[in-house]
């Protein structure tokens, strides 16, 4: 069972390889096609391999968060959609913020929060949200707003992301803060690139770090499943 499961792994990788090729090729329209399979697979694989613990809150929070992900790219494949999938991507956000939480021990520790050295810990993040907001907010115009909104969304999960460390064992930790780091990255060219000045090569940046990002994210949190200490 463990082999066939693989089986969507390498049709994330395919799919993934098909979306690259399309973009360098400049052929947007047929990745209505490649781009919706690219999540599709995720979500199959991580709903097979956690059906044991499928009713848990853990399992929906993430399947909440991958197809909520689905739904905003698909919308973003249309330039006049672009407000509907930040919404569906803020959603996507909160549940992975949610799955983050759970998936770690003494979620609710907060008095034993040292809060100042947590604020320092966190300050890189908080610097790199603040600078592309530095260079984008001028051209936000109406989405002003619904981007701040997003963009506090985003830190939040980048930091709870962080959070998990020494409570959960490495390998999960590590996967799902670099894939949370890499899901920052993502959305922030997808800003500059829409906001400050495009560049040729935002497709496949953007696309290859938000394909890491839902692969780490997915394989931590398996991790964390199938050793949660």
């Amino acid at each position: 069972m463990k082999n066939k499961n693989i089986l969507w792994l390498y049709l994330f990788l395919f799919a993934s390889m098909a979306d690259f090729a399309l973009i360098i090729k400049g052929l947007d329209e047929a990745r209505i096609y490649s781009k919706p399979l690219i999540v599709t697979s995720l979500i199959i694989y991580f709903y097979l391999i956690t059906k044991p613990i499928s009713w848990t809150l853990l399992s929906k929070a993430m399947m909440g968060a991958l197809i909520f992900s689905l739904i905003g790219d698909v919308l973003l494949l249309w330039e006049n959609l672009f407000i509907y999938g930040l919404g569906a991507f803020l959603l996507a956000q909160v549940c992975y913020i949610i799955a983050f939480k759970i998936s770690q021990r003494n979620p609710n520790r907060i008095f034993n929060v040292n809060f100042i050295r947590t604020f320092f810990f966190n300050l890189p993040i908080y610097i790199a949200a603040a600078f592309v907001y530095f260079l984008i907010h001028n051209n936000l115009g109406p989405l002003k707003i619904p981007v701040v909104i997003y963009i506090i969304i985003i830190v939040s999960m980048v930091t709870t992301a962080r959070e998990r460390f020494k409570r959960v064992n490495p390998d999960s930790f590590w996967q799902v803060f670099v894939g949370a780091c890499f899901f920052f990255v993502s959305d922030g060219m997808i800003a500059i690139n829409k906001f400050y000045f495009e560049f040729p090569e935002a497709g496949i940046m953007i696309m290859g770090t938000y394909v890491i990002a839902q692969l780490l994210i997915v394989m931590g949190i398996r991790s964390y499943i199938l050793r949660p200490e």
